[in-house]
């Protein structure tokens, strides 16, 4: 039937392949009168929707900067309704694809099991719709099409690809970088799921690009990018650093606690839990102000600041640091602000420039100085 269509077409005086080609062009057109389907989300953070349905999403940073961290807080949240500055859109559990191909098994088992499952309590649900493969025993040539399967037959909503470079040889490899990424978006077309991988960024500190040509034409082609750093202080920020709809200004801020659990890095308690373990990697601590292994700076304080005494701002640091051995000027800061809460020292502003200390409300009253 179809000889018998490309010979009818010849004698019409047209092309049997361009006229297909033309079909499918049709098909493939777009006008403002068509009718698309509306993006689907799969979360939101900050209240604004994030890793949308049918798309790559690039989650990137330096060594040990929490995307891993990131990644599983995604896996949490698809299993419960909020989670970490996060809420689930759709009210429906999900299936999940984890592919990790950068750790040991021991490891990706660990996070599991440990951070997770634990996170999620251990649900059933978690159990039986989160699959896990660890694929870095397996050769780079048959990673691509092993993920490919997974996703096909069990069409999980997510799929976490940890990391993409693994799936190359050469990361600077143009032509295998494009046929990689281009295999992945179709996948997310095709199965209408959201596609997150992760990749480093380069070597170089000031460099925050993703590496090699892998990752500018992953960059070229996702629908959001997310970057992940981590501060002196082990505060760890997740920012969305590009996207073709919704903005996302504010980035998840989280430290880690003893437990090796994420804990959000927005109330006074986390703050504190974060700058005290800081307080305590001093450069030569006098013993004299430790007290069961923390810095007593109400002691401090009343040491530099005698009753009736005002001290400038700047003087009373370099004391402060002197005197107790501590080493961050931040873990200064908030020890000052803490001790204002408490009453222990007071401020006194006389100008922006011009600002004093002077010992808790609780003692006599200090006349302040003359502008």
């Amino acid at each position: 039937m179809k000889d018998i269509l490309c010979k009818e077409l010849e004698k019409a005086g047209k092309n049997p392949v361009e006229e297909e080609m033309m079909e499918r062009l049709e098909e493939l057109r777009i006008t403002p009168d068509r009718e698309l389907e509306k993006k689907r989300f799969l979360f939101r953070l900050h209240g604004r929707p994030c890793f949308p349905r049918g798309e790559l999403v690039a989650i990137t940073g330096k060594k040990k900067s929490g995307k891993s961290f990131f990644c599983s807080m995604l896996m949490v949240l698809s299993y419960r309704p909020q989670y970490m500055s996060m809420t689930r859109i759709e009210n429906e559990d999900m299936t999940v694809l984890w592919v990790d191909t950068e750790q040991s098994e021991e490891s990706t088992q660990e996070m599991l099991k440990s951070r997770i499952l634990r996170a999620c309590e251990y649900s059933e649900m978690c159990l039986h719709r989160l699959h896990a493969f660890n694929l870095r025993s397996v050769n780079w040539r048959h990673r691509m099409s092993l993920i490919g399967t997974a996703i096909v037959r069990l069409r999980p909503d997510l799929v976490i690809f940890d990391g993409i470079r693994d799936v190359v040889n050469d990361i600077n490899d143009g032509a295998m970088a494009q046929e990689v990424v281009e295999s992945l978006m179709q996948l997310a077309s095709q199965m209408n799921c959201c596609v997150v991988c992760v990749l480093h960024q380069n070597k170089a500190p000031e460099d925050k690009t993703l590496r090699g040509a892998l990752g500018t034409e992953l960059g070229n082609k996702c629908f959001e990018e997310y970057e992940c750093r981590k501060d002196d202080n082990r505060v760890f920020y997740c920012q969305q650093t590009s996207t073709r709809k919704y903005d996302i200004p504010t980035p998840l801020m989280f430290t880690v606690d003893s437990e090796g659990m994420p804990r959000l890095w927005s109330t006074e308690t986390e703050r504190q839990a974060s700058l005290e373990g800081e307080a305590m990697s001093m450069t030569k601590p006098n013993m004299e102000y430790m007290r069961n292994g923390e810095l007593d700076y109400r002691k401090a304080f009343d040491k530099l600041l005698p009753t009736g005494t005002t001290m400038r701002a700047h003087e009373l640091k370099q004391r402060f640091m002197r005197l107790t051995g501590l080493g961050k000027e931040s873990v200064y800061n908030w020890l000052r602000i803490k001790a204002m809460k408490e009453g222990v020292v007071c401020r006194i502003e006389h100008n922006p420039q011009w600002v004093e200390y002077v010992r808790g409300s609780t003692l006599s009253p200090v006349t302040p100085l003359p502008c």
